[in-house]
């Protein structure tokens, strides 16, 4: 009877040994497992943030590229200024027989005799008033009220071919737009002069569209001009030399293509800075490990 009891009483302590000792090795593995997907969590997140970092990396990448592209259109832009500068300072050509010579000649000079038509004058503006080729203010088209005038484009019947052209003759400010504010400068008869070859040019962006019949030109649109005033689709700016005292004022090619490549290389340059700066605040620990 005494043995019963005592080997009941070993075999509930031997019963609460081993519980105890499963809960706490269920309790060190549920740990343990825990703490595993933790790790390999953490391991996942931090491969995703890497591989999110390397695609990020194309941002200072890119705008660097683009930069560098625009360093490179800044020489282009100012070699073709530099060109057409020279273009014009050429000695000047025959007027040439053939009309289709003048597609390849733009910008060269040319010679030509013969009589304005000042009856059938329009007017291309407003402008500002250009000194050599470029504006006196860097207003461009939307030139101050002060500056602010139109180029007189007048018939000019030539005296050696059997057609008309037009002659842009130059400046003049919104006061003397009007002929009659400038009548000694309506030269009368024969002359000769030199120009520079002009092509038709399209409209340009935020540019007004030309009324067909009107007097009054926002844009060189030589088809349209020449039928209004029954001349050849052809255009020579008078050289300043050439001007005539209380006419308008001459030499006015405009040379100054835009030219805005510094802006565009310092933005794209600094966002290049600023975008790999912030990307190696971020991710430099990859980058380490990367190394190590």
């Amino acid at each position: 009877m005494i043995c019963s009891k005592y080997f009941s009483n070993f075999l509930v302590k031997q019963n609460y040994t081993s519980s105890k000792l499963y809960q706490t090795s269920l309790t060190r593995n549920f740990s343990m497992t825990a703490k595993s997907v933790e790790l390999n969590s953490f391991s996942r997140r931090k491969k995703s943030d890497t591989d999110i970092g390397w695609i990020l990396l194309v941002l200072p990448i890119s705008a660097f590229g683009l930069g560098t592209w625009q360093v490179r259109r800044k020489i282009w832009k100012e070699s073709l200024i530099q060109e057409l500068k020279t273009k014009t300072k050429f000695p000047a050509l025959d007027f040439p027989e053939n009309q289709e010579e003048l597609k390849t000649l733009e910008y060269r000079r040319v010679k030509v005799v013969g009589e304005f038509d000042h009856s059938k004058e329009l007017y291309l503006g407003p402008r500002s008033c250009l000194t050599d080729g470029g504006a006196e203010n860097s207003n461009g088209l939307f030139s101050g009220s002060t500056k602010s005038g139109y180029y007189v484009i007048t018939p000019f019947k030539l005296s050696n071919k059997p057609y008309t052209i037009l002659v842009n003759r130059g400046w003049v400010s919104m006061k003397n737009k009007n002929p009659a504010s400038r009548s000694s400068g309506q030269v009368a008869g024969e002359i000769e002069l030199e120009g520079v070859v002009r092509l038709t040019e399209p409209r340009p962006q935020f540019v007004s569209k030309n009324v067909a019949d009107s007097r009054f030109w926002a844009y060189r649109d030589l088809e349209a001009m020449s039928k209004l005033v029954d001349s050849e689709p052809i255009m020579i700016d008078a050289v300043a030399e050439c001007s005539i005292p209380g006419g308008p004022i001459g030499g006015q090619t405009n040379i100054s293509l835009r030219n805005e490549h510094v802006s565009y290389i310092i933005t794209w340059y600094g966002l290049a800075i600023a975008t790999g700066y912030m990307w190696y605040a971020k991710y430099s620990h990859a980058l380490r490990s990367i190394i190590k």
